[in-house]
């Protein structure tokens, strides 16, 4: 993982973003598992069923991810705060590195953006 330099009161800032936008995406995929389940209290045909099951995993594995996101994003918030706790002088002008969360993020966002995307057509088929 690469690791770069950013003041801490911009790492902590980039924390709370990151927490925030994982809390959103716990709460969309919420409104879009119901989706799911009025879709499939609709339909038993195969295809539309291996499409449910389908959508059903992308979830399981886009939640999978924001776990390991929020708590990659714990510990370093951890980390940092330790620092500060261990050296309190002039932390607001301090640098700590940090690892590649903000790659994992646009990542995570670009395929969770692609899934939704799909499910709502999916869904927009069939409701």
């Amino acid at each position: 993982m690469k690791t770069a330099e950013i003041k801490m009161p911009e790492l902590h800032q980039l924390h709370k973003e990151w927490a925030n936008k994982l809390n959103f995406y716990r709460d969309d995929i919420k409104s879009l598992e119901k989706r799911i389940e009025e879709i499939a209290s609709k339909y038993t045909a195969k295809e539309v069923l291996a499409m449910i099951e389908h959508f059903q995993n992308q979830i399981k594995i886009q939640r999978n991810e924001m776990d390991i996101l929020m708590h990659d994003i714990n510990a370093e918030e951890k980390e940092l705060q330790d620092n500060i706790s261990d050296n309190p002088t002039a932390w607001d002008h301090r640098k700590a590195a940090h690892t590649s969360i903000n790659e994992r993020m646009i990542i995570f966002e670009k395929l969770f953006a692609d899934m939704r995307r799909e499910l709502i057509g999916f869904a927009a088929k069939y409701m």
